[in-house]
């Protein structure tokens, strides 16, 4: 039977070692449309938007663009971003609905990150870890489902100009936030950003986010998962501030692709861990 892992473009990650797995693209409407692929020139879209003053949104792959993602394969894992940002999940149970209704004996299973980017990303690759294990498609689902509820995410944004233009927050606090250095930093609680603390600079900031990490059950050994958009410099003084504490620290960073890079914008971060059991990622149904 061949397996394959068709994630949104939202993980910010376009392959997996070892594992068949690809990614439908999220699409970033402005004054042109940008779409989430290898191709796209991430740093001219965002260069392009700080400058744009118009509307500008997103979009989500369609049922189509799923159900292509399948061809080939009796088994789909499907990962999305949070219902609660995206019509992406409700593309993919769609999709997988039509594909098992087209095939019958054909398995699939769509799950909802709660989130987006680097928990997204893990659950990706928890995954491929149980398919490169051998385990059957329901024991895939179960591990899986309780890996997700021990993993958590948090923010760490220097602008919010694209959130207050797409209605997630207040146009006031965006544009006081830019002007006195503040970072938003934020959790997500039913698949929603939840801003949590507004501190001042970085040095104030990256030992908040370490202590929030302690509190949602970070222990030594676990992952860290970092994504950033043109970042790399907080994203690297984060981990060399968990690691001072948590020497056994499994880490990795990637960059925004452009889904993420529209909401985190330039200097944001997007912080996936593991930790204790996370009460808001209860979730047996996806």
């Amino acid at each position: 039977m061949r397996y394959i892992i068709v994630s949104d473009s939202s993980s910010n990650v376009f392959s997996v070692e070892g594992a068949e797995y690809t990614t439908v693209p999220m699409k970033i409407i402005a004054e042109k449309e940008y779409i989430d692929t290898p191709a796209l020139d991430l740093y001219g879209m965002v260069a392009d938007l700080q400058q744009f003053k118009g509307k500008s949104g997103s979009s989500c792959a369609n049922v189509q663009e799923w159900l292509d993602a399948f061809e080939g394969y009796d088994v789909v894992f499907c990962v999305t971003i949070s219902k609660n940002l995206s019509g992406s999940y409700n593309s993919a149970k769609q999709a997988v609905a039509t594909f098992l209704e087209e095939n019958p004996g054909k398995k699939g299973y769509v799950f909802d990150s709660l989130a987006a980017g680097p928990q997204q990303a893990m659950v990706v690759d928890k995954i491929a870890q149980l398919i490169a294990e051998g385990n059957d498609f329901d024991t895939i689902v179960e591990k899986t489902l309780d890996y997700h509820n021990h993993t958590h995410i948090l923010f760490r944004l220097q602008s919010l100009t694209n959130l207050a233009r797409n209605g997630r927050i207040n146009p006031a606090v965006a544009k006081i936030a830019g002007v006195l250095g503040i970072r938003v930093i934020g959790d997500v609680k039913g698949g929603q950003i939840t801003p949590v603390h507004k501190p001042r600079g970085d040095k104030k900031a990256i030992p908040m986010l370490v202590e929030m990490m302690k509190e949602r059950g970070f222990y030594d050994g676990a992952l860290l998962r970092i994504a950033h958009c043109f970042g790399e410099e907080p994203a690297l003084l984060l981990r060399d501030a968990v690691m001072a504490e948590f020497p056994n620290t499994r880490f990795r960073m990637e960059p925004t692709t452009a889904l993420c890079s529209f909401y985190a914008e330039e200097g944001g971060l997007m912080i996936g861990f593991e930790g204790g059991y996370n009460a808001e990622n209860n979730n047996k149904d996806f």
